[in-house]
């Protein structure tokens, strides 16, 4: 009889909703086993995975699963988890020994290496219990005694169900970002890269994927930079998600001991579908943001200059702008571009980080104390990482410029990039915006990036670039702590969970038409919470499309997110400044409740959309209408989040109040009174 098998060892992560398992071979890399909603505490696999594999005809005798860190060439034959070589040497990697280390409960370190690749490998997993969030990451070490040339380095893997269906993902450009994209799952390869060299509009680093029972996995790179994404079919049917930085040809070169780093992978799952994701993914970025003092204040109200203004600024006029501002209740004043050095156009003058004398003959200081005089907060548009070639510091430093020599250079918004992995530059950037918040009452700074990478160094260095603008941010938020900082590119360019840690909001996307705005927003909120989301009330026509929307409309697609303002409240006619002032007073008061606890997005048919703030017991629920019914009888919206053995009242826009049991409104839906085609309404839910 021969000698029983030995039970197979395993690690195991849990958080509230979500379960990780790890089978733990001799001399390999760990299997993936699981991952997916909690499992109860003590249940494991039983039986060793290859037991349980009979070995199928024309393969190989030696079953190779999916691992936490699949290798290449030794008979993985799917997307592994390392591309490199030694001069075309060491191209070949397997794990041949593993430690896991415990640091924290909710952590587990993988120590793996290859004995004969000579690379060493850390591999992070920490399932927060807080947010139900899994953060891969991985470290690679060059062993070897020759420089290890890296391609590709996942940050992690994960394994996706038999059952996966669709894979949602988000494309766009400039002015309209998170445009939805929906792909099936099958045996074909999905990707998406992105070498842009900032997160970009179109290519989003994060997906949703939906599964047959109802359960949605969620995943995003924590990083502003170049990134890649693929799902591939495993041939047990199930599919493997992997996530990390693209690097381009030359861009990491590893030294012997060197080390490698990759950003954070963060994912999740949720049997409770899209909706569970988002509020992990919510819990998760809200941990990472640094405010000052510590805690979020409720988001100020907030004006920015640009689509009122432009570039043509009079001192005298936007004082006036500010008191008609705090008039109705705005409390930041954001000065956006033209404030600087001859900048009077989208032409020249980046790079020359001092007010111009002759919009500004005594400086920022007048116009700033005005602001703060009124109790608002003063805010002021910069974008460091650019140069223009019509610029003083251009014409003293050419070279600062990323360049490759022999290549004529390429402006977009006739602007260049800096290199920020130049000290000098990094140092003289330091030295011009330091003096501005020290000098002024500066408690704002909207960061923008308005092109992308190009001619990126003699040898790449687009990760050096985003590692030294995170620097940069830093380095100013640590001399200057009450400093909040937005970031900004062309819009919606660098939303991502990396920059999220370094800034306090983004400005969702450069376009305010309100019905563009739905579906962005909507896009945005399935990865980041709702106070990040710079939302804003346009000027009608909208300055991006040209369309007309009502003031009550535009308002109300503004109200979930960091409401502000983008146009001349001084030209506003009476009523209608009334109706912004309203919509102001509604979102202070609604504030604290919008940007705290759960939020869930649905829709019911027939143009209508919704999205749902608070908890299981007490919501906010804003109704939007994006175009007139087509139908005699207006749709129900139904809300699977209520609790089906209580009972709830209503109080909806009209003042009404009504009660209902949560079973009927979660099978049947509550009945919606007729709404006008671009509208919105907000109602308030709490259970008895």
């Amino acid at each position: 009889m021969s000698a029983e098998a030995p039970q197979p060892r395993y690690a195991i992560l849990h958080s509230p909703a979500c379960t990780a398992i790890w089978e733990l071979p001799e001399g390999e890399a760990p299997l993936w086993r699981y991952w997916g909603p909690r499992l109860p505490d003590g249940v494991t696999p039983g039986a060793a995975l290859r037991s349980t594999r009979p070995e199928p005809s024309f393969s190989l005798h030696f079953d190779q699963p999916l691992s936490l860190f699949p290798g290449l060439g030794l008979g993985w034959f799917g997307q592994s988890a390392l591309l490199a070589h030694r001069a075309g040497q060491d191209w070949a990697q397997a794990i041949t020994g593993c430690r896991v280390e415990q640091p924290a409960p909710d952590t587990l370190r993988f120590l793996m290496a290859d004995a004969v690749a000579d690379i060493a490998i850390t591999l992070s997993a920490r399932l927060d219990p807080s947010s139900d969030v899994l953060t891969l990451s991985t470290t690679l070490t060059n062993t070897g005694d020759k420089i290890l040339d890296i391609q590709w380095l996942a940050a992690g893997s994960v394994p996706l169900p038999e059952d996966a269906l669709a894979v949602h993902s988000f494309a766009g450009r400039h002015n309209a970002e998170f445009v939805p994209v929906k792909d099936p799952l099958t045996r074909s390869l999905w990707r998406r890269e992105n070498r842009r060299g900032l997160t970009s509009h179109d290519c989003f680093p994060g997906a949703l994927v939906t599964c047959a029972d109802g359960t949605a996995y969620g995943a995003q790179l924590a990083w502003s930079g170049n990134h890649a994404q693929q799902i591939e079919w495993v041939e047990d049917g199930r599919h493997h998600w992997q996530m990390g930085e693209w690097l381009a040809p030359g861009e990491v070169r590893l030294a012997p001991g060197e080390s490698l780093i990759t950003p954070e992978m963060l994912a999740t799952c949720s049997a409770q579908g899209a909706n569970g994701v988002a509020q992990a993914f919510h819990r998760a970025i809200r941990a990472n943001i640094r405010w000052p003092g510590g805690t979020m204040k409720p988001r100020p109200v907030h004006l920015n200059t640009w689509e009122g203004f432009y570039f043509d600024h009079d001192e005298a006029a936007l004082k006036d702008l500010a008191t008609a501002a705090a008039a109705i209740g705005i409390e930041r004043f954001v000065l956006d571009d033209g404030w600087f050095a001859g900048r009077h156009d989208d032409t020249s003058s980046l790079g020359d980080w001092w007010p111009d004398m002759g919009k500004y003959p005594k400086g920022l200081a007048p116009l700033a104390e005005h602001v703060v005089g009124l109790g608002m907060e003063f805010g002021l548009w910069v974008e460091p990482e650019m140069i223009n070639p019509a610029s003083d510091l251009y014409r003293a430093h050419p070279d600062w410029a990323l360049h490759i020599a022999g290549r004529p250079l390429l402006s977009a918004r006739n602007q260049l990039v800096l290199d920020l992995t130049r000290p000098e530059v990094a140092d003289y950037l330091y030295g011009k915006i330091a003096p501005l918040l020290e000098s002024l009452p500066i408690a704002y700074l909207k960061w923008d990036h308005n092109r992308d990478l190009t001619h990126a160094g003699q040898t790449p260095l687009y990760r050096r670039q985003v590692l030294a603008a995170y620097a940069l941010m830093d380095r100013l938020t640590a001399t200057f702590p009450h400093v909040e900082i937005e970031a900004c590119a062309g819009g919606g360019g660098r939303i991502d969970a990396g920059i999220a840690a370094h800034s306090h909001r983004f400005w969702a996307s450069d376009c305010i038409d309100a019905i563009e705005r739905v579906r962005i927003q909507r896009g945005f909120l399935q990865f980041m919470p709702p106070e990040v989301m710079g939302s804003h009330v346009g000027a009608c026509p909208a300055h991006s499309t040209g369309r007309m929307q009502a003031m009550d409309f535009r308002c109300g697609v503004a109200l979930p997110g960091h409401f502000g303002v983008e146009l001349d409240v001084r030209l506003l006619g009476e009523a209608e400044r009334a109706e912004l002032a309203a919509a102001i007073a509604r979102y202070k008061a609604l504030r604290t409740r919008l940007h705290h606890g759960l939020l869930w997005q649905g829709e019911a048919t027939d143009g209508v959309v919704w999205q749902a703030h608070g908890s299981a017991t007490s919501l906010l629920l804003l109704i939007t209408r994006t175009r007139p019914t087509t139908q005699r009888h207006q749709p129900r919206l139904r809300l699977p989040m209520l609790h089906p053995d209580r009972r709830y009242r209503i109080h909806t826009e009209a003042a009404d109040v009504w009660e209902v049991d949560g079973a009927w409104a979660i099978r049947s839906g509550l009945p919606l009174p007729p709404m006008r085609g671009e509208e919105v309404q907000v109602w308030q839910i709490e259970a008895i």
